[in-house]
């Protein structure tokens, strides 16, 4: 053994900080969190046996600070450093500074580290391997032109990548040649301020892909482990959103020819600790290709633990102290099926730009065979700066069809009032007949807009009104200070109704009810339902509908009612004012950020002249970009923003004349 590892800092934050302390509180390992200010009431850093504020007020400031890691690493006598996923854990200089200090850096050397993140080496070292590989152009240092000019000989259409890119940042597909060079630039752009160098490589996109990866191990002494496969095809953005394990696409002889080039590629590295080959494969002729190798452990990395039924974290601590590694590939074997959705603060309904807001209630169901990844609680604040994803919902089961229906069932059963996220769309997907058959590709989400959009028909919008106008009465009940032998809204005239206002999905919803011998009568446009409050205590709420006994969760904070029931899942709707205030007339003839944001780049001054769909700004939010079109000819009357600043939703950005 090198070095016992009595005290590890985990570079990271949030649900993957939990994930490695639980592992190192069972084998004994004292623990050292960092947390950015953003971060001061989160269960990571409360869990950590130490816990360190890091300088900064964003994660380039602070989470990205190599130096300042280090200083407090060797404060606090740290044996080893997990860098996790995302943030310096690719990061091969991070990785020579820890050895430098002698501090163990828990990965794979920063040769490796070096060398598969930069993807025009990696394409080269695998190709001379003879591992298939995309056809593509890797010499990035050329101007537009020339590289228009391979990509007309690749064949549109392409993908662009930035060859030190990765997690799906720094990625456009290219269907015409008319937009390469504007997409060209847009990633040249993308990987500069996320990755710090805006090379990019070009590949032959394939238009019928399935994403498969490779999850190896490599030991101190030249081993290399495999432990199957992950499929994980559904994404969007090219950012995977499901994963699963056994692939329903492979067969034996394929799965071995896979692994078999994942091995070879990992032998030949020399490659030692935890690692991902992703390949992917072409649904029309069958063939695989390499895509890249991930030198860290993998979001979805769980699932593989469900099927393996071995802690993954634990081998690469092991490994990362020179402990013997006590596995045959023969005894690693796969039992049953596992599969993960990946919980997003983002609106699929408004092409998933993220959502940010507080957490007013959370509950995460506690199913057996379903394991939640989750470092949420109850006020929490998603702001712009992290990664959108909140939490990783796994359900492992005997068969495929067992754990997609675990995985539904605790979907339906997770409470989140607040941002809108991505959970009716996970529902959606995973209850599509497309993908219960397992025929699907990379290009799903795209391919079936309609599965983003809720839809709701009159009787479940009658329904949420009613439970709305429940909890509202229960609560000026309480609350009143007059009368309060009298119900609320008791009125002089029997026959007289009270009448609520709200605004859902678009709807205008008004609801007359009265309450008549301790049951409600509401009626909308003369249909009539009859309803019992069962009980009402805080923020929950039980009513019987025409019959029918269900449960709610529900808040109310200053006009928004947020709503969750099995059913119907988590949302919102407004109520309406009863004295109406002027309102703010909308901007004409300008912009305004659809999200809380930072501004990256302006390409326009006042007075420039611009056409339609002429790239005006880039705004950031969440780890992505989004550029901002004109969508019509004309001048720019101003600017009202500047590079490098943080505004908030409905912030004007411009106005046109």
């Amino acid at each position: 053994m090198k070095k016992l590892i009595r005290t590890l800092l985990v570079a990271n934050r949030g649900e993957i900080a939990q994930r490695i302390f639980r592992t190192c509180k069972r084998e004994g390992i004292k623990t050292v969190a960092i947390y950015s200010v953003l971060d001061t009431n989160s269960n990571y850093v409360k869990e950590a046996d130490i816990s360190v504020l890091l300088k900064g007020e964003n994660p380039i400031e602070s989470h990205l600070d190599s130096e300042q890691i280090i200083k407090i690493a060797k404060k606090f006598n740290v044996d080893a450093i997990h860098p996790g996923y995302g943030f310096l854990s690719e990061k091969a200089s991070f990785a020579k500074k820890c050895n430098d200090e002698n501090i163990i850096f828990v990965g794979p050397n920063p040769e490796s580290i070096e060398l598969m993140g930069d993807k025009d080496r990696a394409r080269i070292f695998v190709k001379d391997l003879g591992v298939p590989i995309l056809p593509g152009y890797d010499n990035s240092s050329e101007n537009g032109t020339k590289l228009l000019a391979e990509a007309k000989k690749i064949g549109f259409p392409v993908l662009l990548k930035a060859s030190a890119g990765g997690g799906g940042k720094g990625m456009r597909t290219v269907f015409k040649e008319s937009d390469f060079l504007g997409s060209l630039d847009e990633v040249k752009s993308e990987a500069k301020n996320i990755f710090g160098d805006d090379r990019i490589i070009i590949e032959k996109y394939i238009i019928s892909g399935r994403h498969i990866e490779i999850q190896i191990l490599g030991d101190d002494e030249g081993n290399i482990f495999h432990f199957f496969e992950r499929e994980c095809t559904i994404q969007r953005r090219y950012q995977k959103i499901i994963e699963e394990t056994p692939s329903k696409v492979l067969n034996n002889a394929l799965r071995k020819n896979i692994i078999d080039c994942a091995i070879q590629i990992c032998k030949k590295l020399k490659y030692k600790s935890l690692g991902t080959v992703e390949f992917i494969y072409d649904n029309k002729t069958k063939n695989f290709f390499f895509l890249e190798v991930n030198t860290r452990i993998q979001v979805e990395h769980p699932i593989t633990e469900e099927v393996t039924g071995i802690d993954l974290v634990s081998l690469q601590l092991k490994i990362a102290q020179g402990e013997k590694i006590n596995l045959k590939q023969d005894r690693i074997t796969s039992k049953g099926y596992a599969i993960e959705a990946r919980l997003y603060a983002e609106n699929p309904e408004s092409n998933f730009l993220p959502t940010a807001g507080r957490i007013h209630k959370i509950i995460l169901p506690k199913i057996e065979g379903v394991r939640i990844e989750s470092d949420l609680k109850k006020h929490d604040l998603i702001n712009i700066y992290f990664d959108p994803m909140l939490a990783k919902i796994i359900a492992h089961d005997t068969t495929r069809e067992k754990a997609i229906a675990k995985l539904i069932y605790a979907l339906s059963k997770l409470v989140l009032l607040g941002p809108v996220t991505n959970i009716e769309l996970l529902k959606n997907i995973l209850s599509s007949n497309s993908f219960l058959r397992g025929e699907y590709d990379t290009n799903f989400i795209i391919d079936n807009k309609q599965i983003t959009q809720t839809k709701r028909n009159q009787s479940e919008i009658q329904n949420i009104v009613i439970v709305s106008t429940l909890y509202r009465w229960s609560k000026r009940n309480l609350e009143k200070k007059l009368l309060k032998n009298l119900p609320s809204g008791w009125r002089n005239n029997f026959y007289a109704k009270q009448t609520e206002r709200y605004f859902l999905d678009g709807q205008d919803i008004i609801c007359e009810y009265k309450m008549q011998n301790q049951k409600f009568i509401f009626s909308f446009n003369n249909l009539n339902y009859s309803v019992s409050m069962i009980k009402s205590n805080g923020n929950e709420l039980h009513a019987e509908i025409d019959g029918v006994f269900q449960k709610y969760h529900i808040i109310e904070i200053d006009n928004l009612i947020y709503i969750h029931s099995m059913d119907l899942g988590n949302f919102s709707l407004e109520v309406a004012d009863r004295y109406p205030r002027n309102e703010k007339g909308k901007i004409q003839k300008g912009y305004e950020s659809p999200m809380p944001s930072l501004v990256v780049e302006i390409f326009v001054k006042k007075g420039d002249k611009i056409k339609r769909n002429q790239p005006l700004l880039v705004l950031s939010s969440m780890k992505m970009e989004n550029t901002v079109h004109s969508h019509q000819d004309g001048v720019i009357e101003s600017v009202n923003v500047v590079s490098g600043q943080n505004i908030q939703a409905g912030h004007t950005l411009l106005k046109i004349k």
